[in-house]
This record gives C-alpha cells, sequence and structure tokens, in this order.
C-alpha cells in the first residue's frame, strides 16, 4: 500500500479538497470509554442483585406457604375422617396415613429454604402445647439455615407479621412453625 506521500496532491484530499489524515491506534477503545462503560455495568449490578434477591426471597415464601397450606387441609381432611390427627414421625417422613394424601405434594422434598417438612403432633413449643402443627426442621442431609428475612417474609405472606404469635411462627429450635390446631 503507498503511503499518502507518493500519492498526488490530488489524491491526497478528501471530498471538498479537504486533506486526509489517517490516525495512527484508531482501532479500538480510549480509557475513557473502557472507563465509563465498566462504571455503567457496576451502576446497573447495584442496582439489580439486590432486587433479584428480594424476589427469590418473595418466591421461596410464596412456594413453602402454599405448601403450608396444602398440607394443612391434607391433615385436617385426615383428621375428620378419623377422628384425630395421624401419629408423629421424624422430619421429612411421611406421616403414617398420609402418603395417599400427601403423594405428589412437596412433603418428602427439602424445603426452598432448607430443612424438610415435619408433622408435629401434640408437641410442645416454648412452653405451648400444639395438638397439630407443621415444622421445618434441619435433617443431616438437608439443612436449615437461619434467615430471619425469610422468616418475617413468610409472617408477613402467611400470617399477622409477628413471629411470636399467630398460624407462623417459631417454635422450638428455632424452627419456623406451621399451627394448624393450638
Amino acid at each position: 500500500m503507498a503511503s499518502l506521500r507518493a500519492l498526488p496532491p490530488a489524491a491526497r484530499s478528501g471530498p471538498g479538497g479537504a486533506a486526509v489524515r489517517r490516525r495512527v491506534g484508531a482501532a479500538g477503545f480510549t480509557l475513557v470509554e473502557l472507563l465509563v462503560t465498566v462504571t455503567i455495568i457496576s451502576v446497573l449490578a447495584a442496582v439489580l442483585v439486590p432486587t433479584v434477591q428480594k424476589l427469590r426471597l418473595r418466591t421461596k415464601s410464596s412456594v413453602i406457604m402454599g405448601d403450608f397450606r396444602t398440607f394443612a387441609a391434607a391433615f385436617d381432611t385426615y383428621a375428620q375422617e378419623n377422628g384425630a390427627w395421624p401419629a408423629e414421625a421424624a422430619a421429612g417422613a411421611m406421616p403414617t396415613g398420609m402418603a395417599d394424601r400427601l403423594n405428589g405434594t412437596a412433603w418428602l422434598r427439602p424445603t426452598p429454604m432448607g430443612g424438610r417438612y415435619n408433622w408435629d403432633n401434640n408437641q410442645l413449643h416454648f412452653g405451648t402445647r400444639y395438638r397439630a402443627a407443621i415444622a421445618i426442621s434441619a435433617t443431616a442431609s438437608s439443612p436449615l439455615p437461619l434467615d430471619v428475612n425469610q422468616l418475617l417474609d413468610l409472617d408477613r405472606r402467611g400470617d399477622d407479621g409477628n413471629l411470636l404469635n399467630g398460624s407462623f411462627r417459631i417454635g422450638s429450635s428455632l424452627n419456623p412453625l406451621f399451627v394448624i390446631q393450638p
């Protein structure tokens, strides 16, 4: 390729007779352009991350409260048909007589917040005995990390917003507890 100096003056000028100049190293972005781009992406990430975390928390809470209501209806139907609540079962285990009612539900799977659903029949929690309740308990295969924001969101979605009373509350070992019958 010939240099511009080797070309006649008419060939070195652009439209309207303006001289054509080539910038050395013009292919790429300047440091300022890169910094502006990185700053914009950082601001967007700072705004989006908390929003996504809140949405995940709300989704988990909605799923858990839906599970609690489904399970409560199944246990209540069992009690009406049999005149008593099912016997106590270990966390994550299917209570006796509930297999036909709870199959196809999330009873045997870990909850969205960790831990497993646990049937509490006639159990004592912080000095109060509940005849029928569903707890979320930690197991060896599914630990239950305590997330106060998750618990408060659950209580706001399904109850009175107070973790010390109402249908949804904190049970023994600080496990979430959904009371069906006090």
